[in-house]
């Protein structure tokens, strides 16, 4: 039997509450739905794509192990949604207990977080910069783009006057830019693999556009955190970091993912 030390109440039952109880704990409410519904702790970190270390946390109220406040939001309504319950009540005793457990608003970001997922700043010179630098880089792809264009013109018109007839190989949509990576020998290591094909754009802290562009294989990078990433379809894109599996459900907003990583 699962023992919570977190909970603040406990009377030796398994049978799930009907609701959120007045001084319930919402991590101790959902471990009892999830013992109730016989799912085991390992098999629901593994549906819901979570390290099972942030799951155990989650479910013991735990909130200086965990990332700030609005992604641990998210994770309620994440496991909510999957154990089928309203998400709505643990949301609110969430905000009423927060604070006085951390010393927080519910919006400020935990410096011992084990990985902190770090929201915009306010607008500054570093970030007109970065605004600059993303010009850039769409006026080179842009130009890229034209180039290939031409090439490609040039290619089938000279594969037309060619006696052998040779069909010219199809060149492939998807391409990723500035991928200088060979020489990396320290740093944080990123690994994304694709299920389809997908718009990504990977800065590091340096200011080292490390990819851009679309993508549909495995890519490998070495970079200083933090990392700003954009990913254009989130779900078709599984994300590690220095090995440890990082969940983008979280971040993701109309299927799209756009924040900071640091380890």
């Amino acid at each position: 039997m699962e023992v919570n030390p977190n909970s603040q109440q406990s009377n030796g039952s398994s049978v799930a509450p009907n609701a959120l109880g007045n001084v319930q704990r919402p991590g101790e409410y959902l471990r009892q739905i999830r013992i109730a519904q016989k799912r085991e702790l390992n098999d629901a970190a593994k549906d819901l794509n979570m390290q099972v270390k942030t799951l155990t946390a989650l479910e013991q109220d735990d909130y200086k192990a965990l990332p700030e406040a609005t992604f641990i939001k998210g994770y309620y309504r994440i496991y909510a949604k999957y154990l089928k319950v309203d998400a709505t009540a643990i949301i609110q005793r969430f905000d009423e207990i927060y604070q006085n457990d951390t010393g927080l608003l519910p919006n400020h970001a935990l410096n011992n977080s084990p990985i902190k997922i770090m929201g915009k700043l306010p607008g500054s010179n570093r970030d007109r910069n970065k605004k600059w630098l993303k010009r850039i880089i769409i006026a080179l792809v842009v130009l890229v783009a034209v180039v290939a264009a031409v090439m490609a013109v040039q290619n089938l018109s000279s594969n037309k006057d060619d006696d052998s007839q040779e069909i010219a190989p199809a060149k492939s949509d998807v391409e990723v830019l500035n991928l200088d990576n060979s020489t990396a020998v320290s740093g944080d290591q990123l690994e994304l693999k694709f299920s389809r094909p997908t718009s990504v754009h990977i800065v590091d802290s340096t200011g080292k556009v490390l990819a851009t562009g679309r993508q549909a294989s495995t890519v490998k990078l070495n970079g200083e955190t933090p990392f700003q990433i954009r990913l254009d379809d989130a779900s078709a894109v599984t994300l590690t970091l220095n090995n440890e599996n990082i969940a983008l459900s979280p971040y993701t907003v109309d299927g799209k993912a756009d924040f900071r990583l640091s380890r």
